[in-house]
């Protein structure tokens, strides 16, 4: 299924489509199983669990979904961090995830890449230096806290707030602009 068509479905469910809510999760795990399954070495129980985090992150967090843009994109973001959080869990430091390794999640084309980072790029531009750094280092380019405070020079409470004020500007600039 292309992007076109599990936008369409999650705009419908959105609106309280239930049948295309069931489809658009189905598809989504679909997608999902593979890809975690090549990417862990711990079995198929850690690929379905991953899964099912991301479809859970999926219905908690649908209500963000801004229906004028990509829905993979938002996917991938879902799906990227609850695998860097898996790799986290089980200690796989130093485990690289590098953006071109997504391509296979879902179809998306390159343009639809690049508009996504540039408009993150953009948004990220109008914050605050520190808060922009810090969430670049943390959320972006996967630093721990400790690694982005000791590159930033700061503390890690620091990184931690920064990063916590930062997101919610964010969040500001994203809902003002769709308003």
């Amino acid at each position: 299924m292309n992007e076109a068509d599990l936008h369409a479905l999650m705009v419908r469910a959105l609106g309280g489509d239930e049948r295309a809510y069931q489809t658009f999760l189905e598809q989504v795990a679909g997608h999902l199983r593979p890809y975690f399954r090549r990417r862990l070495f711990e079995g198929p129980d850690q690929a379905e669990d991953l899964v099912q985090e991301v479809l859970i992150a999926v219905h908690t967090k649908r209500d963000t979904f801004d229906a004028s843009l990509p829905v993979t994109a938002w996917l991938y973001a879902i799906a990227r961090f609850k695998l860097v959080d898996h790799f986290r869990r089980v200690k796989r430091r130093g485990t690289q995830l590098p953006i071109d390794d997504f391509d296979d999640l879902f179809s998306t084309s390159d343009v639809e890449a690049g508009t996504a980072r540039r408009d993150l790029d953009r948004l990220l531009d109008q914050l605050p230096p520190k808060q922009r750094d810090v969430i670049r280092m943390v959320k972006i380019d996967d630093l721990s806290v400790r690694e982005a405070a000791e590159r930033g020079g700061i503390s890690e409470s620091d990184v931690k707030v920064s990063i916590h004020r930062g997101i919610k500007a964010l969040s500001r600039l994203i809902n003002k602009a769709g308003a």
